[in-house]
């Protein structure tokens, strides 16, 4: 929002002079627009003025609506039990929502009650009736949801008015629409768009009260405007916006205070120091990460399982026909999957990103439909990615951990799924380590030894035909990732850059999220504080990937599914790391003597 001091000298050097309002003015509407809020709590009892409610009935009245139809109406309810009895129905579909949620957002969601429906003094229904005008209303017949549409229209208006006479508003959602409906004697017809709570409190908080809970954060304007087609992000007179080189200018060293303060804090704990191993360093790393000393606690976590199919798979290395990658996102969909009974333990949330499958998918809970091509190129004959295609699916990771972040994660762990994408991962591993292909090319899903050679003298075909067979750490990383990649290697690598540039941990899971984490790595060196590498895979590729990334595997149980499952296993021993420095007390809190200096 523009401040008192962005006023320009006239005022009609800024808008249109003929129509614009005055500065003044204008800045009155912009103010009311950003202190709006979504108000849960802190109403007092007073009585609405009847003037003043009117004169916000009248704005929302006002809303522009499909055809002129003003399809909404506006149903107050003042009286005390049956506004009780509402929020009785609103309350057991709250419980049962927060019944679904991971225990960690669950906790985060208890904050957020529904007690105002009784604490307001008014509750404004609003309704829709998309009926009204008739079979044939102006600007209805093509699309049947703008009476719906209008309604929210008078809905903001509403919510803009109240709060520039001084008045709350929250909006109340966890209803049964129907059952709502029946308890307000609504006809068949009418539908419930909005139930608000409207009164006077004892202040407007400085934010939203999701963002000030840490259950969701804003996007930036500019990943929100298009220029002329959607994907060309860039704010009016300005240059487009280059996603990937905006999210790598905003990672950072990690904060060397909050290191050394982490690392003090681990010396007064009551243990002996270094007795937590590996996991001290976790906590320390972490601190530096966030920027403070306790950093937050990784939770609730997120995983992403990021799909696609792969041109190389028509080479035969591997038994598993490619139609098995479809299948098995159904299966990440219906719950059925090792990820989802190890995400279910841990109380990590599963999304499934279609970047590249090559079969059509329908719309379904958990799963983000960000198909970029029917899966990559043959590498062998050819880059398996065009350019475009590579950057792309590089801004959809980014997208992704921002989407998630946004929605209040606070770890993020890494997930794939993909017939041969165990070849193209030895092929980067390949290029971006230097390493020869027989040293990082794996069984993946478990390939007998003619399949194994077989794959071996593909990855090196690859190499050779790119120009890779000698490593590609010189070359841009985006042609590496172009050449021989995956849509989800290339999405994984800007989940991980989007993960640091938020400073948020990432946990890596196995030898795909490696060979993503090295493009990433090469694209920015300090992407590599907010990871964690999960677990060691047995695949041949992986222990060349994350020694080569400097990153220390928390678990080596031979895994080697993928999906994500092997970080999920880790995901409570960094939960744990950081909880020492939240939980456990000090020599000097608890009275325990530490130990005696040597003489």
């Amino acid at each position: 929002m523009s401040s008192v001091s962005d006023r320009p000298e006239r005022d009609d050097e800024a808008g249109d002079p003929a129509h614009a309002f005055a500065w003044d003015e204008r800045q009155a509407v912009y103010r009311a627009i950003a202190e709006r809020r979504d108000v849960r709590d802190g109403f007092l009892p007073d009585p609405i003025d009847d003037e003043v409610l009117t004169r916000v009935l009248e704005a929302a009245h006002r809303a522009p609506s499909v055809g002129l139809t003003q399809p909404w109406d506006f149903l107050i309810v003042r009286d005390a039990a049956k506004r009780e009895r509402i929020r009785a129905l609103a309350e057991r579909q709250r419980d049962g929502y927060a019944a679904t949620l991971p225990p960690a957002r669950a906790a985060r969601f208890d904050g957020l009650k529904v007690e105002a429906i009784r604490e307001a003094p008014v509750n404004i229904v609003v309704t829709c009736d998309a009926t009204r005008g008739g079979r044939n209303p102006l600007g209805r017949h093509v699309q049947p949801r703008t009476a719906q549409y209008s309604v929210a229209c008078a809905v903001e208006n509403l919510w803009l008015a109240a709060r520039a006479e001084g008045l709350a508003a929250g909006w109340v959602s966890f209803f049964d629409e129907r059952e709502l409906a029946a308890e307000l004697g609504l006809p068949a017809d009418v539908e419930i768009v909005a139930y608000l709570c409207v009164g006077h409190v004892t202040g407007f908080p400085p934010a939203p009260v999701l963002d000030l809970t840490g259950w969701a954060r804003r996007r930036p304007l500019a990943w929100a405007v298009h220029e002329e087609e959607y994907g060309r992000r860039a704010l009016p007179g300005k240059d487009a916006v280059d996603m990937i080189e905006q999210t790598v200018a905003a990672i950072a060293p990690p904060d060397e205070a909050a290191l050394r303060d982490a690392r003090e804090h681990q010396a007064r704990l009551t243990k002996p120091p270094g007795s937590l191993g590996v996991l001290e360093e976790v906590s320390v790393r972490l601190a530096g990460l966030a920027g403070t000393c306790p950093p937050p606690l990784p939770a609730p976590a997120a995983v992403a399982v990021f799909a696609a199919d792969h041109g190389v798979h028509a080479r035969g290395v591997t038994h598993w026909p490619q139609e098995v990658t479809a299948q098995m996102v159904a299966n990440f969909l219906a719950g059925g999957a090792v990820v989802n009974a190890f995400a279910g333990q841990v109380g990590a949330e599963v999304s499934v990103v279609d970047v590249g499958v090559a079969a059509e998918l329908d719309a379904a809970p958990g799963l983000l439909r960000r198909k970029i091509a029917n899966g990559t190129a043959d590498m062998t004959a050819g880059p398996a990615m065009t350019g475009e295609q590579v950057r792309r699916a590089v801004e959809t990771g980014i997208e992704v951990a921002r989407e998630l972040v946004s929605a209040g994660a606070r770890c993020l762990i890494t997930g794939d799924m993909g017939i041969a994408n165990t070849t193209a991962s030895a092929a980067l591993i390949a290029a971006f380590t230097g390493l020869p292909p027989e040293r990082v090319t794996g069984r993946g899903t478990g390939v007998d030894d003619a399949t194994h050679a077989r794959k071996v003298e593909i990855v090196r075909a690859a190499l050779v035909r790119h120009g890779l067979a000698d490593g590609g750490r010189d070359r841009d990383p985006l042609d590496v990732l172009a050449a021989v990649g995956g849509l989800e290697h290339a999405a994984l690598a800007g989940f991980v850059l989007g993960a640091a540039a938020l400073r948020v941990p990432v946990l890596l899971d196995g030898v795909i999220a490696g060979a993503a984490a090295l493009a990433a790595a090469a694209l920015c060196p300090d992407v590599l504080h907010a990871c964690v590498a999960g677990h060691r895979s047995a695949e041949a590729g992986h222990a060349a990937a994350i020694e080569h990334l400097g990153l220390r595997p928390l678990v080596d149980l031979e895994l080697r599914l993928g999906e994500g499952t092997g970080a999920l296993l880790a995901l409570p021993l960094v939960q744990g790391a950081v909880r020492v420095l939240h939980e456990v007390a000090t020599f000097d809190s608890a009275g325990v003597s530490g130990k005696e200096a040597a003489p």
